[in-house]
């Protein structure tokens, strides 16, 4: 699997939005139309889903998943995550 370098995005305080398909059939992290969207195989289900976008944007960012906080959109499908 590769994922974009977005490892500029990687400072403190930023907060990157994006959009998540669970149960996408593969782990993947691509841009389509201006937005970053994320694909994950686990299913949307007690943070599951959410864990496992997580771990994915860690890995394209260059950093430990505990760094990322999930600030907006819990159960939905648009998330924002924050680079503590």
């Amino acid at each position: 699997m590769t994922l974009p370098d977005l490892s500029h995005l990687a400072a403190p305080g930023t907060e990157i939005a994006l959009r998540v398909t669970p149960r996408g059939g593969r782990e993947a992290l691509d841009w389509a139309d201006g937005t970053l969207r994320a694909r994950v195989t686990a299913p949307p289900e007690d943070g599951k889903a959410n864990k496992a976008v997580q771990r994915l944007l860690a890995r394209a960012l260059g950093l430990a998943p505990s760094r990322l906080t999930l600030i907006r959109g819990a159960t939905a499908r648009d998330k924002v995550f924050r680079v503590d």
